[in-house]
């Protein structure tokens, strides 16, 4: 023991240095077969006596005259007046040619021992510099530490240190907090102290020796060089040193020959920057340099009270974009020094668990870190824990927190409301770990992250939690008193805990990442680990544990590297100083003495080769039996067991299991058999047994002679490990599938303890009556439980197939799976068979569940599919079947679907990730739909849906949780939102369940569960509960509400301690006493605020239902009442008319006298008179009626829904004077394929008109000149023409600030708006003038449902009325001006237009489809021979009508899908639909049958011709015949239709979605735009026709460039125009526009382009990605030729080049090219190519303002551009401070001037010609910047962001794009 007390005396002496910021260090060497492994405390060198108290090594070495220093390129040394003395400039661009060295020769050294090196020096502004240093180890490993301003992060090797270094300014009161750059313009002289032994010691663990070398390069002013032992503090003079006698502190002033001059009345710090690094009392690494604050006694400080210079505390309020940056912090003179905000209160929440538990972190995310790191050194003492509970610590983010107190109205009560009961589970890092307690009655394995030690007698289950990772290895003291366990991952934390109590002793950290063995001492004071160390070497250490007990910490013996591989290693039984292992090839004895751990191998011979995989010592008859005598086991994977004499470190024997080799004496020679053994992975010895675990499964009871197996066991997968109890009656076994059980030798019976599954449980469901939980998990089974045994009852599987979800049915004894294939299958527990299969569904199923009352079952699938069974006698029926109404992103689980608790209603996440549905159960009847998206207001984010909860049925509300990490609590009736409760979790909730009573709230997130009081009552609403190693996917009461079940990495019961609820009754449950107070962690909500019921982005149409069996659908509501006020009686003085002659019921009459608001009465009720409120020519104003409660999208394309826009209107808008305007909008190409019915034309007059966002395009079809009427600032709908082509009417949404949305008056004689109207709140879907032109209709969308009467003479509002469904079409009769029809769900209605001087009816009869037709939408609508009305039907019909007798006589199937255009001119029908089909029919029977009536039959409607087009029809016009005319799809695209012809001609095309990138042709008579729908499209710019299209597949084109032409050819050559493409997949393709086809396909990208471009020459193609690479490619070859990272890691958003001449700028080469990305940095190259020459230029960083983290795509784009008209200046505009474009000279290598702009651009382009800067922004504005001043001209015409704008190269022309439509203007005057 000798040996082992000078050990720890040794390691004391290391510790009391290490305590002062160096750490542990080794040194380890090897010398033939036995290796020395010592360890070295890391003691400080000595000085030579030369050089103490510091050496000036420019002054001592002579630097002046060069001969024992070397200098290369411009080193000179100058005398600078400020400092007072001489200083070196080094000068240059390149460090290989620009330095100065010490000494002159590589070979030669410094040898200077001084622990600080001081560097005095500055900068050279705008430059980059850099510094090696070559210093030795004391293994006498020359380690070179570099810093520089041009390294982006740190690296390192075993041989390099590079540090990134950020340059601090003297304006700055600390330093950029940016990314390294060039120096700034005022730079400031900088002190540097390198702590040479800390910065060895903390990142290589190595020991320093001496600086070797120092090299200075390029662009530094030096002033001097200093090492010492001592820390001099700048600012101190040497009278304030001995006034405070601060040497006895540690701290020197700076010798007057290294100090910075300070002027009378200065202070240091004021002037000069000081750093040190690393920082004091650093044992961590740190990529970060901080700048230390001025010392106490260097300011005004009391000198009484000196201290070591603080390190100034910075607390990022944003992430740093390069978390290794070196940052140089400067220090404020009058800033007080920021501490880090420190909650003070805390709420404790007690995870009760059998017997007390150690101290776990979690809750707040600093003081879980500072908790893990508290015993992070060797050290450091245990962390005192009293109350042995699991504290939990849960902060709010909003508000004081205070702590939860038991008994109180603080929080939840009981505290803890939660107690850990089983954890079903086994392994985690690995199943190798178990073991036996020292009685033999208890098994202590790890599940995850929890430590459980199970008894055998009771099958209790007792938690050692505090662990946040996977527990690695486990090792238990002999005695079983302590318990030593560590968990995986980077930090190599330890615990020790003391077994009996469960409290943990010690935390500490091991310096092992990767784990792989624990082993305790018999006596329990010695612990042993094996791992890999940071740089993945194999490491061993080895602790002394042994004042652990007693309140000590834990300390080192010893640690060493070895190069042998490891896979077991355990400390002898007889000896804690001897240690054996082995591995692959080896085996090896060691031994720990004198503080330094020695090995020796054994000598293995003919088996040196095997790959030993564990060992056991015999257990001899006491610990007095000499070592020698001491037998030791080793087993192999080739199945050998070894037998190692110990004391001659050599192979006695060696036997070998083989498949085939009976029982025997097992005796054999290794090799004397042919053919592979068993591996044998684990062998564990008793005093008259011997146990092995194989990889055959079995576990093999031998003989200690091995003569013969005594006992076997087999398992159904490998067996890991075997360990036989102390007792020697049991053998503990586990398997490599996740199961653990022990054999009783004696009884030989096996008992299985604990199966588990081998991935990650995804879901579970609960079935109540027999107390049974079914799982399915990652590793493709369904397994089914018993809870109270915790024994797997069943295991399912499928060939082929991998389940996805489980649902238990809640009555029967039956388990629904759904599977990856789309099949859901029915099984019984009870006969343990399949019951039935259903193949509703082609892709995988995400959702299944039953409905509380067992009678429906629901099942959804990846591709939105929604289905729906009926459960009759256990027997299942399909009742339906709806497409497109889940999100394919809603995930998998029981919770995907949910279903209220009474049965009545389902909800889901659907047809979007970011609206809620909720349809009736038993029909699947949509009630409600919520856009979660636009709830908050404030958000610039899409918030999106994650999972549903319904609510208490009394209360009828919906629980939504959302990806922004909150619980919206809805209105399940309205959608109203009732409160928020935010943040719930740091990442979004994964799932929610709430309690039966309605008191409590369970959920999920990150790795904690949280329960929550659901009515808020309390300050601290929630208690949170830790355990979980993974992320938790379940959460869910048991149906009696007694357990709480969480499933992630393994399966957690939890006892649900709150108490029962109190009985009242429902009065008072929903009396307004009960209404929650807002807490501080919520957001207070408006309880009136009603969201928006639309979906942000288009929706698409459910395909038709299919039917299987016979649903009851609910009937359709007639028009009635809009408002309350209906209900009350007459009053005098009513002005209210009654109409008295309709008796029909269905007959409602709407009346106005037109000083009053219009109201919808139905006929013979009693009405009550109302004061007049706002006149109907004030409608903006008004007040209306409420609305009605449906507000639900109709499934009906023919509905329009506006494309969801993130932007808005612009603050200001600078229009140019009138006359005075640079621009002039010249074209527009492109159709809007979203609006509906949004294309005019009049065949007599030949007026042609559509739209395109916000444009009305009128065209001559004859010349193909367009005028454009700008007057919406929305997206337009629909346009109506009158009859005489007179007017036009095009209406949109609301404008920002409007309540109303926008209908324009257009005169088509000169385009002028004559009229604006408001009225409908939301969209207008259908307009229509009567036939005499006298009055117009505008029907309101599914969210209006609003229906105005205008008069087209004044165009006031003559009537107005709201319908309780949505109509989707109306439309006037041509034989009757008074009579006009509107269409809606499932009914016709027909209007009686009746006008009575002033006063104004209106008369409706509500005509329902017929029953035939079943639950259908009536969607489109066209008059034909007098009294016949045509109505097209979702469902693909055409319905006839009577308009006599208001019925429908006929129908027949028109087509497959949902008809929404119908035009009739007899005797033909044209019918579009959204199957992209034109159908032309013949009607000229349908008069005839008419007089049949209900009997008539459609076998005389024949169809003449049909054609398909390129999308959904949504637009039709033709002439009277039908014989030609006009039609637009969704697509984008207007048709020319000829039926006599039978031809269909594009007239006009544009992208249907987002366009990404337009450029010019040289020539400028093409330009080439791409889009996100994969196409690359040219057009011909004189008449905007389409000339070609290149089209690419299920890939989207991100980028696209024109070659340029040949220099000094014109006209530019047909044949050789070029367009390169660029696409998400990483391709680049190069298509010929003269031969219209590809020429070339390329993968220089891994990601998706991002920016393509050629050189100037065209011969080579410049490409940028995604991830920041960017490529330079040969369109000759196909090759890259050039590969730049500079960029990594952000996405490059432009590319361009231009010519100079070659030797312009200082370097060569006739091209510049810049590069910029989205991280606001800008790279300029100058190439030449053809000499392969690509240097870099200059780089530019923009700062950009701190703030919270957000994701660069979410920021305005970073966009850079040369100015053609002003040479080496590039302008760059971005995200930055301010908003403003930024000129910056490549000469002068700073910023020229800067131009203000209104918001951060989105698209910049520079006129070739004239000195104009277009610039788009993000609130639809252009705006043309005359350069470099002038007043700028904003432009309107963008509905939407303008994301692109490009001129033409002779700068005459622009092209700008905003999402698919694409505007060319015109510079007339340039």
């Amino acid at each position: 023991m000798m040996g082992l007390t000078l050990g720890l005396g040794r390691l004391r002496i290391c510790r009391q240095w290490g305590a002062n910021g160096a750490g542990d260090l080794g040194a380890y060497g090897d010398n033939g077969g036995m290796s020395r492994l010592g360890f070295h405390p890391p003691m400080i060198p000595v000085l030579a006596a030369w050089q103490r108290p510091y050496l000036n090594i420019f002054k001592h070495f002579r630097v002046e005259e060069w001969k024992r220093s070397a200098k290369e390129g411009d080193v000179a040394a100058l005398t600078d007046t400020r400092m007072k003395g001489t200083i070196y400039r080094i000068r240059g661009s390149n460090p290989a040619s620009s330095y100065l060295q010490l000494p002159r020769a590589g070979t030669q050294s410094l040898g200077l021992t001084g622990r600080y090196l001081y560097l005095l020096f500055r900068p050279l502004p705008r430059k980059h510099f850099l510094v090696h240093l070559d210093v030795t180890t004391e293994e006498n490993q020359v380690v070179r530490i570099s810093f520089s301003n041009l390294f982006k992060e740190f690296k390192s090797s075993a041989t390099w240190l590079q540090f990134p270094f950020v340059c601090g300014t003297a304006s700055e009161g600390t330093a950029r907090r940016g990314v390294p750059g060039a120096a700034p313009a005022d730079a400031r002289w900088t002190c540097l102290v390198l702590d040479l032994p800390s910065i060895l010691a903390l990142y290589l663990s190595r020991s320093y020796s001496h600086l070797r070398g120092v090299k200075l390069c390029c662009n530094l002013l030096v002033r001097n060089l200093c090492t010492s032992d001592l820390l001099f503090e700048p600012g101190v003079t040497f009278s304030r040193a001995r006034l405070g006698d601060l040497s006895c502190r540690g701290v020197a002033p700076m010798p007057r020959e290294l100090a910075f001059p300070v002027p009378k009345g200065e202070k240091w710090h004021d002037l000069y920057d000081y750093i040190r690094f690393p920082s004091e009392g650093a044992k961590l690494l740190h990529d970060s340099i901080q700048k230390s604050f001025p010392h106490p006694v260097a300011g005004d400080q009391v000198l009484e009270e000196p201290s070591h210079p603080q390190t100034q505390l910075v607390t990022h309020s944003r992430a740093v974009c390069d978390p290794s940056l070196v940052q140089q912090m400067s220090s404020p003179k009058a800033v007080p020094r920021r501490c880090p905000a420190i909650t003070k209160s805390i709420p404790e929440v007690h995870l009760a668990a059998p017997g007390p538990l150690g101290a776990v972190p979690a809750g707040d995310p600093v003081l879980e870190e500072k908790q893990k790191l508290h015993s992070a050194g060797d050290t450091r003492q245990p962390l005192p824990l009293s109350d042995g509970g699991i504290h939990v610590y849960a902060h709010q983010r909003r508000g004081q927190t205070t702590r939860a107190v038991r008994g109180s109205e603080e929080g939840l009560v009981p505290d803890p409301i939660l107690k850990l009961r089983t954890i079903i589970g086994f392994g985690g890092c690995s199943t190798k770990w178990a073991l036996w307690t020292q009685d033999s009655r208890a098994v202590v394995y790890p599940c995850h992250a929890v430590i459980v030690a199970l008894l055998l007698e009771t099958g209790e289950q007792r938690f050692f939690l505090g662990h946040t990772d996977k527990v690695a290895a486990l090792a238990l003291g002999g005695s079983s008193t302590v318990l030593a366990s560590a968990q995986a991952g980077p930090r190599g934390l330890a615990r020790l805990w003391d077994f009996p109590t469960g409290t943990c002793l010690c935390l500490f950290k091991t310096h092992l990442q990767s784990l792989v063995s624990l082993s305790f001492s018999h006596s329990g004071d010695v612990l042993c680990g094996v791992g890999k160390d940071m740089h993945s070497r194999t490491m061993v250490v080895v602790w002394n544990t042994a004042q652990v007990t007693r309140g000590g910490g834990v300390t080192v013996l010893a640690k060493a590297h070895t190069d042998v591989d490891i896979q077991a290693m355990k400390i002898a039984f007889f000896d804690d100083s001897r240690l054996v292992s082995c591995g692959r090839d080896n085996i090896r004895l060691w031994r720990v003495r004198s503080g330094a751990l020695r090995s020796c191998p054994v000598s293995l011979g003919e088996y040196h080769g095997l790959e030993f995989t564990d060992l056991a010592f015999e257990r001899g008859p006491g610990p007095e039996q000499e070592p020698e005598e001491r037998a030791l086991f080793v087993c192999s994977r080739s199945g050998h067991v070894l037998e190692v004499d110990y004391k001659n470190v050599c192979v006695r024997s060696a036997r070998r299991l083989l498949p085939a080799q009976p029982q025997g004496d097992g005796q054999e020679q290794a090799g004397s058999s042919s053919g592979s053994g068993i591996a044998i992975n684990s062998i564990s010895m008793s005093s008259t047994f011997c146990a092995t675990g194989s990889e055959d499964g079995y576990v093999r009871l031998w003989l200690l002679d091995f003569s013969a197996a005594v006992l076997e066991a087999e398992h159904e997968a490998s067996v890991s490990s075997v360990c036989i109890s102390p007792d020697s009656h049991k053998v503990l076994s586990t398997t490599a599938a996740g199961s653990l059980g022990y054999l009783d030798v004696q009884a030989r019976d096996y008992s299985t303890l604990m199966r588990s599954h081998k991935g990650s449980v995804l879901a579970f469901s609960v079935e109540g009556k027999w107390q049974q939980i079914a799982t399915v998990s990652q590793d493709s089974t369904i397994r089914v439980w018993d809870l109270a045994s915790r024994q797997q009852l069943y295991d399912f599987s499928a060939a082929e197939e991998t389940p996805c979800t489980v649902a238990f049915h809640p009555f029967w004894e039956m388990l629904a799976c759904g599977f990856d294939s789309g099949v859901v299958r029915i099984f019984s527990l009870a006969a343990s068979d399949l019951l039935l299969e259903h193949k509703q569904h082609r892709t995988a199923v995400t959702g299944l569940t039953f409905s509380p009352d067992g009678n429906l079952m629901f099942s959804s699938c990846l591709q939105g599919t929604l289905a729906l069974y009926r459960l009759v006698a256990q027997k299942v029926q399909v009742l339906r079947v709806l497409g497109n109404v889940v999100a394919r992103d809603a995930g998998s689980g029981v919770d995907t679907l949910v279903v209220s608790g009474d049965s009545r209603l389902l909800a889901f996440v659907g047809p979007s990730q970011y609206v809620v549905t909720v349809m009736e159960a038993c029909s699947l009847d949509e009630l409600l739909r919520v856009d979660i998206s636009i709830l908050d207001l404030h958000s610039t984010i899409l918030d999106s849906a994650v999972k549903v909860c319904f609510g208490p049925v009394p209360q009828g509300e919906l629980l939504v949780s959302t990806s922004s990490n909150k619980i919206l609590v809805l209105d399940a009736k309205t959608g109203r939102l009732v409160r928020e409760v935010s943040p719930v979790h740091k990442l979004s909730c994964s799932s929610l369940a709430l309690s039966k009573d309605g008191q409590y709230l369970l959920t999920a997130g990150d790795k904690v569960i949280k329960v929550w009081d659901y009515r808020m009552r309390f300050n601290i609403n929630f208690q949170v509960f830790i355990g979980h190693s993974e992320p938790v996917h379940q959460v869910a009461f048991t149906p009696n509400q007694e357990h709480v079940i969480s499933v992630g990495d393994a399966i957690f019961l939890w006892d649900f301690l709150a108490p029962p609820p109190v009985k009242s009754s429902p009065a008072r449950a929903l009396s307004p006493a009960s209404t929650r107070v807002l807490s501080s962690s919520e957001k207070p909500k408006d309880g009136s605020e009603t969201p928006r019921q639309t979906v942000p982005l288009p929706l698409l149409s459910s395909p038709p239902c299919l039917d299987i069996s016979s649903v009851h659908p609910a009937g359709f509501r007639s028009i009635s009442s809009e408002s309350d006020r209906e209900e009350e009686t007459d009053l005098p003085g009513s002005n209210s008319k009654v109409a008295k002659e309709h008796r029909d019921a269905s007959v409602i009459v709407v009346e106005s006298d037109g000083n009053e608001e219009s109201v919808v009465r139905p006929k013979g009720r009693q009405e009550s008179s109302r004061s007049p409120e706002k006149r109907a020519d004030e409608p903006r104003k008004g007040t209306r009626p409420p609305k009605s409660q449906c507000c639900i999208r109709p499934d009906s394309y023919r509905h329009f829904t506006p494309r969801f826009k993130a932007s808005v209107l612009p603050q200001s808008f600078l229009s140019p004077p009138a006359g005075s305007e640079v621009l002039k909008l010249k074209a527009v190409i492109g159709y809007n394929g979203n609006g509906r019915g949004n294309m005019v034309w009049n065949p007599d007059t030949g007026f042609f008109a559509y739209s395109c966002g916000c444009v009305i395009v009128v065209e001559d079809l004859h010349s193909g000149s367009q005028s454009h009427w700008l007057g919406h600032a929305e997206e337009i709908s629909t346009l109506t023409l009158s009859h005489h082509a007179q007017v036009l009417a095009s209406a949109s949404g609301q404008r920002d600030g409007d309540s109303h949305c926008q209908i324009c008056i257009w005169s088509t004689q000169d385009g002028a708006c004559t009229a604006e109207l408001f009225h409908h709140e939301t969209q207008v879907q259908a307009m229509a003038f009567s036939w005499d032109d006298r009055f117009l209709v505008t029907i309101g969308d599914y969210s209006d449902q609003t229906m105005a009467l205008w008069s087209t003479n004044t165009f006031e509002l003559v009537l107005s009325t709201r319908i309780s469904e949505p109509v989707h079409d109306v439309a006037f009769s041509p034989f009757s001006h008074q009579d006009l029809a509107c269409v809606g769900r499932g009914a016709v209605t027909f209007w009686v237009l009746e006008q009575q001087g002033a006063a104004v009816r209106l008369k409706a009869h509500h005509a329902p489809a017929p029953a035939v037709l079943g639950l259908v939408e009536l969607t489109s609508l066209c008059h034909g021979a007098e009294a016949l009305l045509y109505t097209g039907t979702n469902s693909g019909h055409i319905c006839v009508w009577d308009t006599e007798t208001n019925s429908c006589f006929m129908t027949w199937e028109a087509d497959e899908g949902e008809i929404g255009v119908l035009l009739c001119r007899h005797p033909r029908l044209l019918s579009g639909s959204n199957t992209k089909r034109i159908r032309l029919w013949c009607v000229a029977t349908v008069q005839e049958l008419r007089l049949k009536g209900p009997d008539a039959r459609c076998g005389s409607v024949l169809l003449e011709h049909e054609i398909t087009l390129d999308g959904t029809i949504v637009s039709a016009a033709f002439d009277d015949s039908l014989e030609m005319g006009i039609v637009g799809t969704t697509a984008g695209t207007l048709w020319y239709i000829n039926w006599v012809e039978s031809t269909s001609i594009r007239l006009i095309s544009g992208h249907k979605n987002k366009v990404t990138e337009v450029c010019f042709s040289p020539d400028e008579r093409h330009c080439a735009t791409c889009g996100e729908d994969g196409s690359v499209r040219i057009w011909a710019l004189g008449s905007t026709e389409l000339v070609v299209q290149f089209q690419v597949l299920n890939q989207s084109c991100q980028c696209l460039a024109w070659k340029p032409g040949p220099v000094g050819v014109w006209p530019y050559p047909g044949e050789g125009q070029h367009v390169v493409a660029g696409y998400s997949d990483g391709t680049v393709r190069v298509f010929s526009v003269s031969r219209t086809e590809m020429e070339l396909k390329m993968h220089p990208h891994a990601a998706a382009l991002t920016a393509v471009t050629y050189s100037t020459d065209g011969e080579m193609i410049l490409s940028g990605g995604k991830d920041g690479i960017v490529a330079v490619s040969s369109p000759r070859t196909g090759m890259t030729i050039h590969v730049l990272a500079d960029h990594k890691g952000s996405p490059i958003t432009v590319l361009q080049c231009t010519r100079k001449q070659y030797h312009d700028l200082g370097v060569e080469g006739g091209e510049l090219w810049l590069a910029a990305s989205s991280d606001r940095r800008v790279s300029v190259w100058a190439s030449d190519w053809l000499q392969d020459k690509c240097e870099l230029l200059d780089w530019l960083s923009f700062p950009a303002p701190a703030g919270p983290e957000q994701a660069l795509d979410s920021l305005p784009p970073s966009l850079a551009a040369f100015c053609p008209w002003e040479h080496g200046v590039l302008v760059y505009v971005g995200f930055g401070l301010q908003k403003e474009a930024l000129f910056y000279s490549l000469r002068k290598k700073q910023v020229l001037r800067k131009i203000s702009l209104p918001a951060f651009a989105t698209s910049l382009s520079l006129s070739p010609a004239a000195p104009f800067m277009a610039l788009g922004f993000g609130d639809r504005l252009l705006r043309l910047q005359p350069c470099p001043g002038g007043a700028p001209q904003d432009y309107a015409g963008h509905e939407d962001t303008v994301q692109l704008c490009r001129f033409a190269p002779s700068g005459r022309r622009l092209l700008t794009a905003s999402h698919s439509a694409v505007l060319v203007w015109e510079l007339p005057g340039a």
